[in-house]
């Protein structure tokens, strides 16, 4: 019992996650202001891909008798704020943009990763959180990739 409230936790923070991630690339769509179109492009496909993630673990939660976490984590908002902050300093340049989408990129792999470390969470679950972490890498990779062209 205690072990399944754990997972629960651990899957409602990857929820969560997935949360900040949808809502940083909303804010950074906005900051581009209606130009960059491959980038909105690139951040809409990015909300999809977490969008899917948080599903997938939300049906989980359901199966293990949980419930779906709501809203996003206190660093997320605290994130998004400094991407506001930042940008009246800066504009709403690519490069900017592309740094600060690079940072949730990375905080998103750290969450993961934790998740992982976890020595309660089922194999089933620990190799659909892998997987989705491989996928998250290779948007990590492609935004990393971009924020140094644009340096």
């Amino acid at each position: 019992m205690e072990n399944t409230k754990a997972t629960i936790e651990t899957l409602n923070d990857l929820i969560m996650i997935n949360n900040d991630r949808i809502a940083g690339y909303e804010k950074a769509i906005e900051e581009l202001n209606g130009k960059e179109t491959d980038l909105t492009v690139l951040f809409d496909q990015m909300i999809d891909e977490s969008r899917e993630m948080r599903n997938a673990l939300g049906r989980e939660i359901q199966v293990l008798g949980g419930e779906m976490a709501e809203g996003t984590m206190t660093s997320g908002k605290i994130y998004r704020a400094w991407m506001d902050i930042k940008a009246v300093f800066t504009g709403h340049d690519r490069h900017t943009v592309l740094e600060n989408c690079h940072t949730g990129e990375h905080a998103a792999q750290r969450a993961y990763s934790d998740a992982l470390e976890e020595e309660t969470m089922p194999h089933f679950l620990r190799n659909m959180i892998s997987n989705q972490q491989q996928t998250l890498q290779s948007s990590h990779d492609e935004i990393k990739a971009l924020t140094e062209q644009t340096a």
